[in-house]
């Protein structure tokens, strides 16, 4: 299953490192890793929702072309 992380990078809509301050964050505070990158101005709204849509899709075996 792909990682909303993993899918973010892959895009490429943040960085390595950004992802890995985020995670430190997201360790600390117990948030949401997509709510902690649209708080931080990283992603919009929009592409937190494209990403989740695709993971699910992906959960789901419904996401084919990578």
């Amino acid at each position: 299953m792909a990682k909303l992380g993993e899918i973010l990078v892959r895009k490429p809509l943040i960085s390595e490192s950004q992802l890995k301050q985020a995670l430190m964050f997201q360790a600390s505070y117990s948030q949401q890793l997509g709510r902690i990158l649209v708080e931080q101005g990283l992603i919009s709204e929009h592409c937190l929702e494209q990403a989740l849509r695709e993971q699910d899709w992906r959960r789901n075996g419904y996401w084919v072309i990578d």
